[in-house]
């Protein structure tokens, strides 16, 4: 028998706020087939030659769609690895997504407990960071701006067994986190590697463009 390859994951790490501890890790249970990317350039006008310059890294919106199902695991009901599953079928790993958009319940009470008591400023409550893991070539801090679920298949207590969740997020470069601290570090080390893809090899001559001489 052929040995089966070792096909990475990809997911997302959720580091504390400001990124010093990772303090959870999602794997996406099958990788999405497409990934949508849009790239557009900060830019910072021209010079008197008309010379384009740029202010800062490109803003990206990075978007996909994740498949989610847990049949297999319901067809072994009496392994315990499947417990979860069969008990609350894709309702934890919905929850875990949902959560990355709301703030802690903890935080929510006791911002109710301050306006209560008639503070007139409540300091919005800080999110965990988040880094898009896809390769060892993209480990890019994101945002997560939108969550979008499908549920598409119930068992008999409506426990969702298929979902189709759709991801849009807003990379985080050294414009947003600076070049210090854990986050910085992350967004200066995506940076360097995809200079050091861009220069791996060339991609054509000249020659290719029929365009000798004209340039």
């Amino acid at each position: 028998m052929p040995i089966a390859p070792v096909i990475a994951r990809a997911g997302l790490v959720i580091l504390e706020p400001g990124g010093q501890r990772i303090r959870d890790v999602i794997a996406f249970q099958y990788n999405p087939d497409s990934v949508n990317r849009s790239l557009k350039a900060r830019a910072g006008g021209a010079d008197g030659g008309e010379l384009q310059r740029v202010s800062g890294t490109a803003t990206q919106t990075i978007t996909f769609d994740a498949e989610l199902d847990v049949t297999d695991q319901l067809a072994e009901p009496r392994d315990p690895a499947n417990r979860v599953e069969v008990s609350d079928g894709l309702h934890p790993y919905l929850a875990a997504l949902e959560s990355l958009l709301n703030p802690p319940l903890a935080r929510v009470l006791e911002n109710a407990r301050l306006a209560a008591s008639g503070f007139l400023e409540i300091a919005p409550s800080p999110s965990p960071s988040l880094v898009l893991v896809w390769s060892r070539h993209r480990v890019i801090p994101v945002r997560l701006t939108e969550l979008s679920i499908v549920e598409e298949a119930f068992d008999t207590r409506l426990n969702p067994l298929r979902a189709k969740v759709s991801f849009s997020f807003t990379a985080l470069g050294v414009n947003e986190l600076g070049v210090s601290g854990r986050l910085g570090a992350l967004a200066v080390g995506q940076h360097r590697r995809l200079e050091t893809l861009a220069a791996a090899k060339g991609f054509g001559t000249v020659t290719d463009l029929d365009a000798e001489g004209l340039l």
